[in-house]
C-alpha cells in the first residue's frame, strides 16, 4: 500500500523483522485502542485490492478476529463476520471479490492445509485473511501482508500493532 488507511497511520519504511513499522510508532510498536484498531482495520479493508493475503498473528484474545471483522467491513462485507475456529474457513461476498477468513489454530501443521482446500483458496482472486498463519509454515505464499497483535503489559485497553 502506498498510503495507509488513516492520516499518520501509513505504513512507513522502517523495518522490524519481516514487518514494515507504521510511521509514528515508538520503538517499532504502535499502541492502539480497540477503537483505533477497528478504524485502522476498516481503512485497510478499503485500501486493499485482490488478490491479497493478510496473515494476522498474536496470542489468544489479542484482537485478531476483531481486526479481521473491521478489515472485512471496510472491504464491503455486509454479513456478520464470525470466527471460523471450528469450521476453519468462512467465505463471504464483497463487491470486489470473495473473502476467505481462515483460522488455522486447530491444524497440526502445513500438511493439514490440503484438507481445507488451501491451494485452491490461495490461488483464488480474493481477499484472504488468515489467523494463526504460523501453522501454514512454508505454504504461506511470499508477498502476504503480515500483521502482529500483542498485549500491552498492564494495559487491557490497548494492543501493540505491527504491520508490514
Amino acid at each position: 500500500m502506498a498510503s495507509g488507511p488513516r492520516p499518520g497511520w501509513s505504513l512507513g519504511s522502517s523495518h522490524v523483522g519481516p514487518h514494515v513499522v507504521p510511521v509514528r510508532a515508538a520503538r517499532g510498536h504502535l499502541l492502539v485502542t480497540v477503537a483505533e484498531l477497528i478504524a485502522w482495520g476498516e481503512g485497510v479493508g478499503r485500501a486493499v485490492r485482490p488478490p491479497m493475503i493478510i496473515a494476522i498473528s498474536g496470542p489468544l484474545g489479542a484482537g485478531k478476529t476483531t481486526l479481521i471483522q473491521a478489515i472485512c467491513r471496510g472491504y464491503g462485507v455486509v454479513e456478520p463476520v464470525t470466527s471460523p475456529t471450528f469450521a476453519l474457513v468462512h467465505e463471504y461476498s464483497a463487491p470486489r471479490s470473495r473473502v476467505f477468513h481462515m483460522d488455522l489454530y486447530r491444524l497440526a501443521g502445513p500438511a493439514d492445509l490440503t484438507l481445507i482446500g488451501w491451494d485452491e483458496i490461495v490461488a483464488a482472486h480474493a481477499l484472504i485473511v488468515v489467523e494463526w498463519p504460523e501453522r501454514a509454515g512454508d505454504r504461506l505464499p511470499a508477498g502476504h501482508v503480515p500483521i502482529d497483535l500483542e498485549y500491552v503489559e498492564g494495559d487491557d485497553t490497548r494492543r501493540v500493532l505491527l504491520a508490514g
